[in-house]
């Protein structure tokens, strides 16, 4: 019997995706692990592999549709023998399309939803958006408006007596948007001009998870500056040496040493290296850094995994490898879900300090200001060092005040004293 291949659930946060882009077309023969679609979830796009083989009988999802449902069915394979008879029995078990629209006093069409009656009856024709009445539409391109946000009142019928059917919704889908400034100016002088960046997925999801974060997690903030002077010599040094001597070939940036104190800290406190759930307070043996990359439209966290058992050139590598591919939506699940930290470094942008937000379930995140030279006070005399302020973000019911300052401590130690870091 044919396959239904459904949107799949790619993270634990996930109810709905994008169809960015089918690899395969209506006919093709598809064997298991075959690329079939890209999707776009809240946090990157990804390859589907086909599961099963045989033939693409049917795409339901076309490319371009944003707000697929997940385990919503996108597409049809037919197994080895079936044809396109197959498909018709499968769209013979969905529920039938709806008749043509009836006089008001006749039952409303099975499988179509009754909206609130109108101060007048409904009258037959194509719907316009000023009108009260009843929209006519067919149960597919009920679904697919819905997927694709589109308000089925802007959309003329060219079916039975005005019904809506598919291709009406993929016609309307496929005109430019009409701007709506002209008509606001006009409405409302004064109004400062705008344009409407439509909301991605990903976007949608930061936008829910942060608001979350603040809601629900009491944060703390705990500030500390570091002297990196040490730091900067020895950064130096080892980066002069990259590629000598048959070494292998890296180029260690500040931010490879906070990836490699923050994990270390972690050892030394491991209190801090927690997150929170209802049931308890879980405590991980290991540390799972994410860090924080900008990417066109939001962030996403790659993650260094065991991140205490890996040298600075291996973060390093590990990151010039990561970052580009999370700046092309190319990560895969598992490469940005499940940290146990995160550091997010906003230095290379000039900021001096700032408070992150909490990225849950995760119990801290480590906020990077720039490195600048400040005056500083050395055995009672006035001097100029090279200072990194950092802000830890933590949630109170996971680390409390006197476990953040001690992390902070112990991060601190580490980065002033970065050869610690290479025994």
């Amino acid at each position: 019997m044919p396959i239904n291949v459904l949107m799949p659930a790619l993270s634990p946060t996930m109810t709905e995706g994008a169809l960015v882009k089918w690899h395969k077309s209506e006919g093709d023969q598809i064997s298991a692990g075959d690329m079939i679609a890209e999707v776009e979830t809240d946090k990157a796009t990804v390859e589907i592999e086909a599961v099963e083989e045989g033939t693409l009988g049917k795409i339901v999802v076309p490319e371009g549709t944003k707000g697929v449902q997940v385990n919503a069915v996108i597409a049809i394979i037919l197994e080895e023998g079936e044809d396109a008879s197959a498909l018709e029995a499968a769209a013979a078990a969905e529920p039938a399309p709806a008749p043509a629209a009836k006089p008001p006093s006749e039952a409303p069409p099975a499988g179509i939803p009754t909206p609130a009656p109108a101060s007048a009856p409904p009258m037959p024709g194509p719907p316009s958006p000023d009108r009260g009445g009843r929209l006519f539409a067919s149960p597919l391109a009920r679904r697919v408006a819905q997927q694709a946000g589109l308000d089925l009142a802007r959309v003329t019928g060219t079916g039975p007596h005005g019904r809506i059917v598919k291709r009406d919704i993929d016609g309307a889908l496929a005109k430019p948007l009409v701007p709506a400034l002209p008509a606001l100016v006009a409405e409302a002088p004064g109004v400062p001009a705008y344009r409407e960046v439509p909301l991605s997925s990903m976007r949608k999801a930061i936008a829910r998870r942060l608001v979350e974060a603040k809601r629900e997690a009491p944060h703390i903030y705990l500030t500390i500056d570091c002297e990196i002077d040490g730091l900067l010599k020895v950064r130096a040094e080892l980066n002069q040496r990259a590629g000598q001597d048959g070494d292998a070939d890296y180029k260690i940036s500040i931010n490879d040493f906070v990836i490699r104190a923050a994990a270390l800290a972690l050892m030394k406190v491991p209190a801090a290296n927690a997150s929170w759930s209802e049931e308890a307070i879980r405590q991980y043996e290991s540390a799972d850094i994410s860090v924080a990359v900008a990417i066109p439209g939001g962030l996403i966290t790659p993650i260094i995994r065991d991140a205490e058992r890996k040298g600075l050139a291996a973060i390093s590598n590990e990151m010039r490898e990561l970052a580009p591919r999370a700046r092309e939506g190319k990560l895969r699940p598992e490469e940005y879900q499940g940290g146990t930290f995160t550091v997010s470094n906003l230095g290379m942008y000039g900021i001096r300090e700032f408070a992150a937000i909490l990225n849950p379930p995760q119990g801290c995140i480590l906020a990077v200001g720039a490195g600048e030279q400040r005056p500083v006070v050395k055995d009672g005399a006035l001097a100029a060092a090279t200072v990194m302020t950092c802000t830890l973000s933590a949630d109170h019911r996971v680390v409390d005040g006197a476990v953040s300052a001690e992390f902070l401590a112990a991060f601190k130690r580490l980065i002033e004293d970065p050869l610690t870091m290479l025994l």
